[in-house]
């Protein structure tokens, strides 16, 4: 090895120990910063992971809050994505049945399941073996897996009835993606909260009680589901979770209220039948009551009622049905 290859590589070395020294320092800022006293305001009443973006949930009674999301064995949240033959990711908006794409994960296998198509089966350790490919999301290029042609056919014949036309992929990293759709007017949003292939982060929270007040003015019972939290949490008075700062669950894992969630067409998507309600209800009435008041968030989320909050992850832990939610009091 020539000297100047030395010193390169001298240099890269003491690069990665800074960098790893200023992460631990803010690791441990960050950690000094954390609230010490705790309210109870709730307990989890469901646990919900979305393994393939846009697809139906799995439902857990114990999870871990990863920085990627919510995490049990290989079951993951919002780790595999359908996208086009251009790579760019397709949801239920586009196609709202879907919703009704009914993932199972057992040990090492991924099921497909759908009304009316024969189950597919996907071994996940052979998927890991292929070669990474890239995939877009919301603009953001992400590396992806390419899970193979029967997953592709399944896909394509369920969504249009032909063998071509979508793939499934899935997202290989142990890190958050990296998003270039910064937003300035959420100051508590950090980079590592984007999770992999989600729309904002990897968690969001409801309560029962919000969409309780929310069918109440509706006149209809729409579903918690059809609002697709990760955190669903009783014992709250309607909306109070919006000024929510810290929220802690169980006696470990805690979050940050980092952004309100402001909903799209989606909410009118049901998630038993995988069809649009008519009436763009219950967007229809979230316009009429729930509109951001900032005016920067407002103009940047293009004046979209908001229900839920997204939380970042700021200490891992296992979360569980049943967990006890609190919020911070100093």
């Amino acid at each position: 090895m020539s000297g100047q290859s030395r010193m390169l590589l001298v240099g890269i070395g003491a690069s990665v120990g800074v960098a790893v020294i200023g992460v631990a320092l803010w690791v441990k800022h960050r950690r000094n910063k954390l609230p010490t006293k705790w309210q109870k305001v709730g307990e989890i009443s469901d646990l919900i992971c979305f393994p393939i973006k846009s697809c139906a949930p799995i439902r857990e009674t114990e999870m871990e809050a990863t920085n990627l999301g919510l995490k049990k064995g290989l079951i993951r949240d919002r780790v595999f994505m359908v996208v086009n033959l251009e790579g760019e990711f397709v949801t239920a908006r586009q196609i709202p049945k879907m919703v009704l794409i009914q993932p199972e994960i057992v040990g090492n296998t991924l099921t497909l399941k759908g009304p009316g198509m024969i189950d597919a089966v996907i071994d996940l350790e052979r998927i890991h073996k292929q070669i990474v490919k890239h995939a877009v999301v919301w603009g953001d290029r992400v590396r992806a897996i390419d899970c193979g042609e029967e997953a592709a056919r399944w896909i394509s014949r369920y969504l249009i009835s032909d063998d071509l036309g979508f793939r499934l992929v899935f997202y290989p990293e142990e890190e958050p993606r990296v998003t270039h759709r910064t937003k300035s007017y959420f100051p508590k949003l950090l980079p590592s909260d984007n999770g992999p292939l989600c729309d904002s982060t990897s968690y969001m929270l409801m309560t029962e009680s919000s969409v309780t007040d929310l069918n109440d003015r509706t006149k209809r019972s729409t579903p918690i589901q059809q609002f697709r939290p990760n955190f669903v949490v009783k014992g709250t008075q309607p909306y109070e979770e919006d000024n929510w700062d810290y929220v802690k669950i169980g006696s470990d894992a805690i979050f940050r209220n980092v952004r309100p969630c402001t909903r799209c067409v989606f909410t009118t998507i049901d998630p038993e039948t995988g069809v649009k309600d008519s009436g763009s209800e219950p967007l229809k009435t979230l316009r009429s009551y729930r509109q951001v008041e900032d005016p920067e968030i407002a103009k940047g989320e293009k004046y979209a009622p908001k229900l839920g909050i997204h939380l970042g992850l700021r200490v891992p832990g296992v979360v569980k049905l049943g967990d006890p939610i609190y919020i911070n009091v100093n």
